[in-house]
């Protein structure tokens, strides 16, 4: 589904930025990228979803390469960052109708799918709104919105539990399950770890731009420790050394 390969990304004037970094997210995954505040994970999303140029290193989702055929990969997924810039001077719905277009969704399913998650994260009366008017919560949702009206293979996500509320979180995690189980799959990066520890199969974790570890959760968490814990842990390791 998606193959990182020796992905490195370095900034000019600052020592933030990734260094030779390979994952590789199959069907079915829910993958966790975990790490502090500017340890790379933003860098990471943003290159994988083609807004950030990368120094060198492969892309590649569902087969297609990222740096080859840009147009291709991103047909197959979707990216929510973690600050949504929306076109405020639009309504939900007219937003959600240009996303549809892009895409080229017919006029009956972006319908039912607009119906479908909008009902289920209690937006559909707002979305004759501008978004001007939405609050934070509101805005994540409607890019929660947008990113599954054309049925993404992959969703790429930014802290996408900052700013909802509880029921949306689990209504989101209900949803994340629902396209790994028929066959898709997710990356994203999360700072809320035991979230992070039930609800994914997979997790990596990155430190100063490099990838301290990675793979099946259930071997990394070992008995009787938590995710949270075993973080701690590999990070201090790391600092001793």
């Amino acid at each position: 589904m998606l193959k990182i390969e020796h992905l490195t990304k370095h900034y000019k004037g600052s020592s933030k930025g990734v260094t030779d970094l390979s994952l590789h997210i199959a069907p079915g995954d829910i993958y966790a990228f975990i790490g502090h505040n500017g340890a790379g994970k933003t860098t990471t999303l943003k290159c994988v979803a083609g807004i950030q140029d990368y120094d060198t290193g492969t892309i590649q989702i569902g087969g297609k390469d990222m740096g080859k055929n840009p147009l291709a990969c991103k047909r197959q997924f979707a990216y929510i960052p973690d600050n949504p810039d929306l076109c405020e001077y639009l309504t939900g719905i007219q937003y959600l109708n240009f996303i549809a277009d892009i895409f080229g969704v017919g006029a009956r399913e972006r319908e039912e799918r607009i119906k479908k998650y909008g009902d289920s994260f209690e937006i559909t009366a707002s979305l004759g709104d501008l978004i001007s008017t939405y609050s934070h919560g509101m805005k994540q949702k409607l890019a929660i919105l947008s990113a599954l009206v054309h049925q993404p293979k992959l969703l790429i996500l930014d802290e996408p539990f900052v700013g909802l509320d509880p029921k949306a979180a689990v209504i989101l995690k209900d949803i994340m399950r629902s396209i790994c189980e028929g066959g898709g799959a997710i990356f994203f990066s999360t700072h809320v770890l035991d979230v992070a520890e039930k609800l994914c199969n997979k997790v990596a974790i990155i430190k100063d731009g490099t990838l301290i570890t990675s793979g099946d959760m259930e071997e990394i968490v070992k008995q009787g420790q938590s995710l949270e814990s075993i973080f701690m842990e590999v990070v201090e390791h790391v600092d001793t050394n």
